[in-house]
């Protein structure tokens, strides 16, 4: 759950930032909004989070 609770801050952020430089519109920022909402609705959700998991275990044992 923390994983996922920093993932969402850090693309929240990540999206507050392009919103406020202007380089996403608000349309193209809902568009995208609502295209990770409906793909974590569905069974991707799981092989995302995977994925993921293993990307950070992997950048954590870099070191």
């Amino acid at each position: 759950m923390i994983v996922t609770l920093s993932a969402v801050a850090l693309f929240g952020v990540l999206t507050l930032v392009l919103l406020r430089s202007r380089t996403v519109g608000p349309l193209n920022a809902l568009t995208v909004f609502l295209f990770g909402f409906f793909v974590a609705d569905t069974g991707a959700a799981t092989a995302i989070r995977a994925v993921l998991n293993a990307l950070i275990n992997a950048a954590h044992n870099i070191s």
